[in-house]
């Protein structure tokens, strides 16, 4: 099958090899290059390193609305068009182009998540359950008919880098499936249920700020689910602190604390921080200061006093 491919960051990766390994791959779209870091320079994204490193065509049009836009593809006839991450609306000119039409990977179980940011609304919300789904797109947003689901079960300690990662790889599973049961016709999609459907906003950096009224395993799932962007972050002493492991605790607090106040550092127990949360403690395990590593509680507490000092 003569496929092409749509994606931009480093989750489409493996669905990208997994194309060039069992399928013609004819031509690759992705975003344009965009200013990053500090220098503003323009740098690529991740599916475009891949592509000029296998040689594949390459288009980058800022969009597919117009004719020029669409010409590398309309060039490249496919059959399928396989969309992963990409970042720009297919209009109808380009939905109708394959014979075979447009399937997306989304890392969600749809309907639940369609949108910008599945993986960390999925930890956010504490669900047991995530995967991904192969969609026939359509020209709502994540709305079409779905041709298959693969659950992936959330572990205790699942962050939004574990989750990209197993997903990623999951997907590309997913798309080789979706694909040998398109060619043999004996896959169909399927509507998706009006129960259940749920939408997953882009994350905005504000809600990396931990708000220590919030119950323990709350601020929890947001530490694992920033993990490792935005990177959950609080105040200690006028400086920033970034927090990138911590776990919610059953422990009643240590003998002697007498605060309670939310964000108070109650004590530094083994490798861990213990603070006070609107409900619950919360065991905070691996920081970071501006300009600095990444360290363990125990060993920020080597550099300054932490117990009976708030976060804020």
């Amino acid at each position: 099958m003569r496929v092409a491919f749509a994606g931009t960051p480093e989750f489409a990766l493996p669905v990208l090899e997994a194309l060039c390994a069992h399928h013609e791959l004819i031509g690759v779209l992705t975003q344009p290059d965009r200013p990053r870091g500090r220098g503003r320079k323009l740098a690529f994204g991740a599916v475009k390193s891949a592509a000029l490193a296998r040689g594949l065509p390459l288009a980058q049009p800022p969009t597919l609305r117009s004719p020029a836009g669409r010409a590398a593809l309309e060039a490249w006839a496919p059959d399928v068009l396989v969309v992963v991450a990409y970042g720009l609306l297919l209009p109808p000119e380009v939905l109708r182009l394959p014979r075979h039409g447009c399937l997306n990977v989304h890392a969600s179980l749809l309907p639940r998540w369609r949108g910008a940011a599945p993986i960390q609304r999925a930890i956010l919300a504490g669900d047991a359950q995530s995967g991904v789904s192969v969609m026939q797109m359509d020209a709502g947003l994540d709305t079409g008919p779905v041709l298959l689901r693969q659950p992936y079960a959330l572990a205790p300690e699942e962050t939004g880098g574990s989750l990209h990662d197993a997903l990623a790889a999951l997907g590309a599973q997913a798309i080789l499936e979706a694909l040998r049961g398109v060619a043999a016709g004996t896959l169909k999609a399927r509507a998706q249920p009006a129960e259940g459907v749920t939408y997953a906003a882009k994350i905005e950096k504000s809600e990396a700020r931990i708000h220590w009224s919030a119950a323990a395993p709350a601020i929890e799932r947001q530490v694992r689910a920033f993990n490792p962007w935005p990177v959950a972050e609080t105040t200690l002493g006028g400086e920033q602190l970034r927090i990138y492991t911590a776990s919610a605790v059953a422990n009643e607090p240590p003998s002697g604390a007498k605060s309670h106040e939310n964000g108070m550092i109650l004590a530094v127990q083994d490798d861990f921080m213990l603070v006070r949360c609107g409900q619950g403690l919360l065991a905070v395990r691996e920081v970071q200061l501006p300009g600095r590593r990444r360290v363990g509680a125990r060993e920020l507490s080597h550099s300054r006093e932490l117990a009976g000092q708030r976060l804020v």
